[in-house]
């Protein structure tokens, strides 16, 4: 982990995981394993993002395709779990960038989410 971070991966996934718990409500104990993986490559995703912002690699279209790219493939496994829907996948990945949203780009600097 970029120990220049200003961004606390812990605490992210932490608030990730309580977020979509809420959303995912009885299916939650079949998907949280499939969560964990997946929020982590969300917060892996956003911590290249803060790297390429400091040495201008990216631009802000850049950041938020790529976020954007990283949480459709999440909702994607969601999806895949036996009576997970639609609307409660996207509710989750919604509540999922909803609460890290101000940490996430107060951190990096643009708005990403």
């Amino acid at each position: 982990e970029n120990k220049m971070s200003k961004i606390d991966l812990t605490k992210l996934l932490s608030d990730m995981l309580n977020a979509a718990k809420g959303e995912l409500g009885e299916k939650w104990p079949i998907a949280k394993d499939y969560a964990e993986t997946e929020f982590k490559k969300i917060g892996e995703q956003i911590l290249l993002i803060e790297k390429r912002k400091l040495t201008g690699e990216i631009t802000e279209e850049e950041a938020k395709l790529l976020l954007h790219m990283q949480a459709n493939a999440s909702k994607a496994v969601l999806l895949a779990i036996e009576g997970i829907g639609l609307l409660t996948a996207e509710a989750a990945i919604n509540a999922v960038l909803k609460v890290i949203k101000d940490a996430v780009n107060a951190a990096i600097g643009m708005a990403v989410i």
